[in-house]
């Protein structure tokens, strides 16, 4: 059983990214700039957004983060939005999800520049994805994508059952990984929320490869795995834990312990998944610096 270390893939697209922005620095060239907007003070976004500000800070880019307070107006946080749109400083603009309910989430991922839309969801770059066009992919499903590379995961033919439908994860990865791409060319099941216990059960125990990423801990258990799979876990929820410091532990949405035994390949949680999705967003900050750099698209 070999464990998909997150974490040591992470390091080596950061250690690459340092490297290229290193010589950028010695021809006097500018590095790439990321823009990150925090809107309210969910602690569990800050986390997540300082951890990005942190990697751009290691990796040599340079970043701005831009906190709102919670009852911040739709029409302040458009207008920011098109200043960042418009600096020419500005490679790439994520907006940490999820908004506060006053403002719409569809309106806002819209009116970023496409160009600049590192984190995925606008609608243009999710329709190039669909297409099989060069595109800004979300950095969970990117993340994944890189992970499977990394490890040099053989998913030519497989069967691949993913859990959970959400544009941010589910519905991205499905498409991917039954792409004509390196590390797709899978058929692929997509289960969801209506999916029967009995039937999500058989299915999961079909699958060759295996992503679930529904925000349930344990949900999948050692009974509904098959011998040999691939399990990449993207679930992560704090469970109450007096034995921890912080007073919780994360856990996925896999029972690790006794799924893992059963497993080829497994991601930890944490440190699986999530490090990809920084390393991902990291290497859309680059893309997009290039081609603007450059004067081009990303499906040029």
């Amino acid at each position: 059983m070999q464990f998909l270390d997150g974490r040591t893939a992470a390091k080596t697209i950061q250690i690459s990214l340092t490297q290229q922005v290193q010589q950028l620095v010695a021809r006097g060239k500018r590095t790439p700039h990321l823009a990150a907007i925090l809107v309210g003070n969910d602690g569990a976004s800050e986390t997540y957004v300082n951890t990005k500000v942190k990697m751009c800070n290691t990796i040599g880019f340079q970043s701005s983060l831009y906190t709102l307070e919670e009852n911040t107006t739709e029409e302040a946080l458009l207008n920011l939005i098109i200043d960042l749109n418009t600096n020419e400083n500005v490679d790439g603009i994520l907006v940490q999800l999820p908004l506060p309910k006053h403002i719409s989430t569809r309106k806002i991922i819209a009116s970023i520049d496409e160009r600049k839309d590192v984190d995925g969801f606008h609608p243009t770059n999710v329709g190039k994805m669909v297409q099989g066009v060069p595109s800004f992919i979300s950095a969970t499903p990117y993340g994944i994508m890189l992970l499977l590379e990394h490890y040099n995961i053989d998913t030519k033919g497989k069967h691949a059952v993913v859990v959970g439908r959400s544009n941010i994860v589910g519905r991205p990865i499905s498409i991917l990984l039954s792409s004509d791409i390196p590390y797709g060319n899978c058929a692929v099941t997509l289960c969801h929320k209506y999916t029967d216990a009995v039937q999500l059960k058989k299915l999961c125990m079909q699958a060759d490869i295996l992503v679930i990423a529904v925000g349930k801990p344990g949900l999948i258990k050692a009974d509904m795995i098959k011998e040999g799979a691939i399990v990449i876990d993207v679930g992560i929820t704090r469970v109450s834990d007096s034995t921890k410091q912080h007073g919780y532990s994360l856990k996925g949405d896999v029972d690790f312990e006794n799924v893992a035994p059963k497993t080829s390949s497994i991601t930890p949680v944490p440190g699986g998944v999530g490090p990809m999705t920084i390393a991902a967003l990291m290497m859309n900050t680059w893309k997009a610096f290039m081609n603007i750099e450059q004067g081009t698209r990303i499906d040029e």
